[in-house]
């Protein structure tokens, strides 16, 4: 089914029993580059696994749920934005000959993500800092993630200072308040909370080695 010749200076190529395996990315910004690895099936299916970092475990990923875990702005079009590196250059996926094996019947129905579909996706949150008031994000796509949110969040005076994705300080600007509307929501960009986004509780973002109240409830009335 794949032509090697058309593929081969693709950078990762490598083929497998039933697919083709390469490096791939998508850039935000705000947080830079994402890689990660595209696996392109024989039936037309695309999975993505993340390797942003160490501690991510993000796996089989839809290319919808990596443009979203790589936090990229704007309108979404994975197509466009997830790229592929040929000859020392991001190439984005649409002018490749990958994407002449997608198959939008083998990604899942109506091309939902697997976000859209689980229903697992949560939203951006954020927290204001107890001296100055300013409200920073906090993204909510890997396990790290999760458990720095929930333990900022139960912490009597949290500040600017802990905030886990760089160095920054009360004096810097908190976001806009029309960037501060995109909190992430697959179904909408400007979504002020919806079913699709937000959760009440689920084993991702509450934990059962924390004695907060909301934890402690959570595992002793969750169903199994």
């Amino acid at each position: 089914m794949f032509n090697e010749q058309e593929l081969k200076e693709v950078e990762g190529f490598k083929r497998g029993s039933n697919f083709i395996e390469v490096k791939c990315g998508c850039t935000s910004k705000k947080f830079g580059d994402t890689i990660g690895k595209l696996r392109v099936y024989t039936n037309g299916k695309f999975m993505i696994s993340c390797d942003c970092t160490p501690t991510c475990h993000e796996e089989k990923m839809t290319p919808y749920d990596f443009e979203k875990h790589s936090s990229k702005e704007g309108t979404k079009n994975w197509k466009n934005h997830i790229w592929v590196v040929i000859n020392n250059k991001k190439v984005p996926i649409w002018r490749t000959a990958l994407l002449k094996y997608y198959k939008h019947a083998s990604n899942g129905a109506n091309g939902q993500s697997t976000a859209q579909s689980k229903r697992f996706f949560h939203r951006d949150e954020f927290i204001s800092c107890s001296k100055c008031k300013k409200e920073r994000r906090f993204r909510l796509r890997t396990e790290e993630e999760f458990r720095n949110y929930h333990d900022a969040s139960i912490a009597r005076r949290w500040r600017c200072a802990s905030w886990p994705y760089g160095k920054i300080t009360c004096l810097d600007d908190e976001e806009r308040a029309s960037r501060k509307s995109c909190r992430g929501c697959p179904r909408s960009l400007t979504c002020k909370g919806c079913t699709t986004c937000v959760c009440f509780g689920c084993l991702k973002c509450r934990f059962p080695n924390c004695r907060c109240r909301t934890c402690v409830d959570f595992m002793q009335n969750a169903e199994p």
